[in-house]
């Protein structure tokens, strides 16, 4: 099989929307080229992305077009081309039509919309919360913290916490464990209030020493002593107070946060 580009003509034409990378994920021995088509939403624009498709086709490497258009006008042109496409919406609209007795009504970047105006306010209020309490910076209103991930510096606490707002509208507060806490094994003070919604994170020593070495090499910060004791440390923070944790070693952001998640819902804290 040749390398493929994977292409998805609509709001994507190019570089498969999250489903078709995890077909993509499935075949790890076949590099490919993300490509990303955005908002493609008139038919003179989708010819001219056939014709960049058939020119493709006709090179070395012919690319996989991954196809998400709904608007039925529009579809029809990135599906001449001589390029293989793989279509996500035909087959699967068609199965939920039947099912639901209802017709579709095809409008294109459905998802894109506001739709429910309180879920999106929500998220935005969030994101805002995430920001105000990103590493430590504020404690106000902290009580109306999801979640608050905690971890020794520089463990993915922040980029977790933007995931969670603004994917799934969770209010998120992170806090970094600094040596005090950890010798101490205790729960930052400034949280102890709250340190039933607390979450752990964690890695390999060897990871978070690669990380640190980007900002501060050769530095105690950085050194592979220094993450052991703050990792061990953490560790025992969270097996003390009964605080769940995951490690970060080998998960990306969308893995962890579903394991929080699924923390939250087994715990009840989601308030709102």
């Amino acid at each position: 099989m040749r390398s493929p580009s994977s292409s998805s003509p609509t709001p994507p034409a190019s570089a498969p929307r999250p489903w078709a990378t995890r077909c993509a994920l499935q075949f790890p021995s076949v590099p490919f080229e993300r490509r990303l088509i955005p908002f493609l939403r008139t038919v003179e624009e989708a010819r001219e992305v056939r014709e960049d498709l058939d020119a493709a086709a006709d090179s070395e490497i012919a690319p996989l077009v991954f196809l998400t258009v709904v608007d039925e006008s529009v579809r029809q042109e990135p599906l001449r081309t001589r390029a293989p496409v793989i279509d996500f919406v035909s087959g699967h609209l068609a199965q939920l039509e039947a099912r639901l007795g209802v017709t579709g009504d095809h409008a294109p970047a459905r998802l894109h919309g506001v739709g429910d105006s309180r879920r999106y306010n929500r998220r935005m209020q969030a994101v805002e919360f995430a920001i105000e309490h990103d590493d430590g910076q504020s404690v106000r209103a902290i009580e109306k913290a999801d979640v608050i991930l905690i971890a020794p510096s520089r463990r993915g606490k922040t980029p977790t916490s933007m995931y969670l707002a603004l994917m799934h509208g969770i209010f998120v507060a992170n806090y970094p464990l600094v040596d005090e806490d950890l010798a101490g094994e205790v729960a930052p003070g400034s949280i102890s209030a709250v340190a039933d919604r607390c979450f752990g994170l964690l890695t390999s020593p060897e990871r978070l020493t690669a990380v640190r070495s980007e900002r501060r090499a050769s530095s105690r910060y950085a050194s592979l002593e220094q993450t052991r004791w703050e990792l061990s440390r953490a560790r025992r923070v969270y097996d003390t107070h009964g605080i769940d944790f995951v490690d970060s070693s080998s998960k990306s952001v969308e893995e962890m946060s579903t394991l929080i998640l699924q923390s939250l819902a087994r715990r009840g804290t989601t308030a709102r």
